[in-house]
């Protein structure tokens, strides 16, 4: 089975990072996978998203104009990218600072304040790790476990980085995990 996510918002909030860290743990799980930056004009500031792909057999086009998830951090994102979620697809919101829902009863949408979450935790600068937390969490993807795997991988030699991020990103999975299914 072959999933698919956009992850989208301002430059500087981690998009990429996050994006990478998907990917690695579906490496982890021996699963073919594709991750695509969108870097172009988007700097600091600026709209940046990436695509990953996570599938069981050989990814055919890494090129993904209906991804089946996303995961938005601004409002310009949701409003440029959340029509494009396929039918019984997943959008995960950032409530913090996106006031609006998708408008779309066709989709899982989970509102998550990455941005609170992360302020909650004296950890504001990982909000990407708040989000891929909730999503992981409420897409099944990867394992929890593997992410959390990678995140040890990653900051290994950061050993307080690592607690902290370890933290943010279970905050994210228990917030996920908690929101209500529709």
């Amino acid at each position: 089975m072959q999933r698919e996510v956009k992850f989208a918002g301002f430059g500087g909030q981690g998009i990429m990072t996050v994006g990478k860290f998907l990917a690695l743990a579906g490496m982890e799980e021996g699963k073919h996978v594709c991750w695509i930056p969108s870097y172009g004009p988007e700097m600091r500031g600026g709209t940046a998203y990436c695509t990953v792909v996570i599938s069981d057999r050989e990814i055919g086009s890494p090129v993904i104009n209906n991804p089946e998830s996303l995961v938005v951090f601004n409002r310009p994102s949701l409003e440029k990218f959340g029509p494009t979620v396929k039918p019984n697809g997943l959008i995960v919101t950032n409530s913090s600072l996106i006031e609006i829902t998708a408008g779309r009863s066709d989709v899982d949408e989970v509102l998550v304040p990455f941005n609170d979450i992360a302020n909650r935790l004296d950890n504001g600068r990982s909000i990407n790790i708040v989000a891929l937390g909730a999503f992981v969490a409420r897409s099944g993807i990867v394992e929890v476990e593997t992410q959390e795997k990678v995140l040890c991988d990653k900051f290994a030699r950061k050993h307080k980085v690592l607690e902290l991020n370890l933290q943010t990103f279970r905050a994210g999975v228990e917030h996920a995990r908690g929101a209500a299914v529709p």
